[in-house]
C-alpha cells in the first residue's frame, strides 16, 4: 500500500521572504524567478561552504572569510560556483560590521551564475532572517496540512456516494488540479476524471508509468508507486492493494508536498472499492445474493459462500449503537464478510470451522452449527443466546453450550412441535409475550435480569408475565408448569 505519511514541510518562496518588510532585505543580483524556493537558512563564514550544504539553502554570510585581495582574482567566482554546485538557492550578504557594502565582484559573480543575492541591512541579524524562514515554513506547513485534511474528508465522503469510484476520481482530480485515471488489470482505462485536454504524450506516459507499478508474477519486484514528468506535467502511479492489478494514475501541472498524501488516500479508498467488487469472493457473494433474491433456496447458494455448515452470531457493542466501521472490524475479527448491520445489533454468518471467540467491546450470542436450510432457526438461537449473554453479563454465550443430552430428545421433533403449538396457542398472536416468557424462564424468573435482556422496564416484565399466566390459565410459580412451558418454547 502507498505510504500515508504526512506531507513534508513546504519550501518558502524567496519572494515571500523579500516581502517581509520587517527584515529589510533587498535583492541586488541574480534572477527574480517566482518559483525560487528556500528549504532552510544556514549561516557560514567558510571560504568553501560546499561540504556544509545539503541543497536548497539560503546561505547567510557577513564576508568574514573574504581576503583583502579577493576583488582582483577569481575568489568570488570560485565561491559562488561552489554554492551553486552544492545546491544553494540564494546568498544573503550582511552589510556591517565587516563590509560597508556588498563587494561588486560578488554581485557580478552572482549574476554570472544566476544565484540570487540579497543584501541584509545592518539592523537585521541573521537569526531574525532564519527565524522568518522557519515562520514562513510553519505557516505553509499548517496551510498544507489543512488542505490535506480537507481533501481526506472530501475523498471519504465521495467514497460513500452511490457511484463511489467515479466520485473519488473526480474529487482527487479537483484536489490536485489535474486528471485521475483508474486502470484495469489489462491496462485499459476503466474510469477517469479531470482535465480531458491531456495530450497524447501525457496519456501514453501515464499508462506506461502505471505498467511499472502493476504487480507482476512476483509482486515484490514491482514498486507500489512511481513518478515521472513530461513537459509541463507531473505524473504519478499507485498500485492498488487489491492484488488484482488495478492502478491509479494522476497527472497534474505541479506537484505540491501534500499531493502524494492526498493521492495515497484516494488509492486506499479505491483499493477497498475495487477489492470488494472485483475479488472472486466478492463476486461469489454478489451471485449468492442475486440468486436468493430471484427465488433460490439457501441450500442452492451455499456452495458459492465457501462452507457447508455455519453459525449465526448476534453481537451488541458496549457503545450505544453499532456503526459500519465497527461492524466491519468485528466481521474481520470473526473471519466473515457476511455482515448485517441493524439498529442495535450486528448479525453475522460465520463458517462453522471458524470458532467465534469473545471480542473486546462486544457481547456475542452464537448459534449451533447448522446447514444452510436451518439458517432461520440458527438466527433465533443466536438472538436467544445474545439475550442470555446480556442478562448474565457474559461476553459470549453459545446456544446449547452444556452439550448434555436431555429428555426432550426422547420425543420426536414433530410431536414436540405440535404439542408446543397447542400449549402456547393463546400467546401466538402476541410475540412480545412469547419472547418475554422465554427470557423470563431462561433467567429463572428474575425480573431485573429479564428487563435488562429485553431492554424494558421491570414493571413491563411483571405485567407481561401476569398476562401470560392469565392467557395460559397456569400457575407460573409451579416448577412443573415452568418446565412444560420451557419444553414447549424450545420447540415452538
Amino acid at each position: 500500500m502507498p505510504d500515508l505519511t504526512l506531507p513534508p514541510t513546504p519550501p518558502v518562496p524567496l519572494a515571500a521572504l523579500l516581502a517581509r518588510k520587517d527584515l529589510g532585505l533587498r535583492q541586488i543580483a541574480g534572477p527574480s524567478d517566482p518559483d525560487i524556493a528556500i528549504h532552510w537558512a544556514h549561516t557560514s563564514e567558510m571560504p568553501d561552504p560546499y561540504p556544509y550544504l545539503l541543497g536548497g539553502e539560503l546561505l547567510l554570510t557577513a564576508g568574514v572569510h573574504i581576503p583583502e585581495a579577493a576583488g582582483s582574482g577569481t575568489y568570488f567566482d570560485d565561491y559562488v560556483s561552489r554554492i551553486v554546485e552544492a545546491g544553494g538557492v540564494a546568498l544573503g550578504f550582511g552589510v556591517a560590521p565587516v563590509h560597508d557594502t556588498v563587494p561588486r565582484a560578488l554581485v557580478a559573480a552572482c549574476d554570472h551564475y544566476d544565484l540570487p543575492l540579497l543584501e541584509v541591512p545592518p539592523p537585521t541579524p541573521f537569526s531574525r532572517v532564519a527565524r522568518a524562514v522557519w515562520q514562513l515554513m510553519a505557516q505553509a506547513r499548517l496551510a498544507e496540512l489543512r488542505r490535506v485534511t480537507e481533501a481526506q474528508q472530501s475523498l471519504a465522503a465521495a467514497a460513500s456516494r452511490p457511484d463511489p469510484v467515479p466520485s473519488v476520481l473526480r474529487q482527487l482530480a479537483q484536489r490536485v488540479s489535474g486528471r485521475a485515471v483508474l486502470y484495469g488489470p489489462d491496462g485499459t482505462e476503466i474510469a477517469a476524471a479531470g482535465r480531458a485536454a491531456t495530450g497524447t504524450e501525457t496519456r501514453e506516459a501515464l499508462a506506461g508509468l502505471a505498467q511499472v507499478v502493476r504487480p507482476t508474477v512476483t509482486p515484490s519486484a514491482s514498486p507500489t508507486s512511481a513518478t515521472d514528468t513530461v513537459p509541463g506535467v507531473h505524473l504519478a502511479a499507485y498500485a492498488l492493494g487489491t492484488g488484482q492489478g488495478f492502478v491509479l494514475g494522476v497527472a497534474a501541472p505541479r506537484r505540491d508536498p501534500g499531493d502524494h498524501t492526498i493521492a495515497s488516500v484516494a488509492a486506499v479508498l479505491l483499493s477497498l472499492l475495487t477489492g470488494e467488487h472485483q475479488s472472486r469472493t466478492g463476486a461469489d457473494r454478489s451471485s449468492a445474493l442475486v440468486r436468493l433474491l430471484l427465488g433460490a433456496s439457501p441450500e442452492d447458494v451455499a456452495s458459492l459462500l465457501g462452507a457447508d455448515r455455519w453459525v449465526v452470531v448476534h453481537a451488541r457493542p458496549d457503545a450505544p449503537a453499532p456503526d459500519p466501521v465497527a461492524a466491519s472490524a468485528l466481521g474481520a475479527a470473526l473471519g466473515s464478510a457476511l455482515i448485517d448491520l441493524a439498529a442495535d445489533v450486528v448479525r453475522l454468518l460465520v463458517p462453522a470451522d471458524r470458532e467465534p471467540a469473545p471480542q473486546s467491546g462486544w457481547t456475542l450470542g452464537v448459534s449451533a452449527a447448522v446447514a444452510p436450510r436451518d439458517w432461520s432457526a440458527a438466527d433465533i438461537q443466536a438472538a436467544r443466546a445474545l439475550a442470555r449473554a446480556r442478562a448474565t453479563r457474559a461476553p459470549l454465550v453459545r446456544h446449547g453450550s452444556s452439550g448434555r443430552p436431555g429428555l426432550a430428545e426422547l420425543v420426536p421433533h414433530e410431536e414436540a412441535e405440535a404439542h408446543a403449538r397447542t400449549l402456547l396457542a393463546p400467546l401466538t398472536a402476541q410475540p412480545a409475550l412469547t419472547e418475554t416468557l422465554r427470557t423470563w424462564l431462561s433467567l429463572h424468573g428474575s425480573w431485573d435480569r429479564t428487563a435488562v435482556a429485553l431492554a424494558v422496564h421491570r414493571n413491563t416484565v411483571r405485567q407481561r408475565i401476569a398476562r401470560c399466566a392469565a392467557l395460559l390459565d397456569a400457575d407460573l410459580d409451579d416448577p412443573d408448569v415452568r418446565m412444560e412451558l420451557w419444553f414447549g418454547l424450545r420447540h415452538l
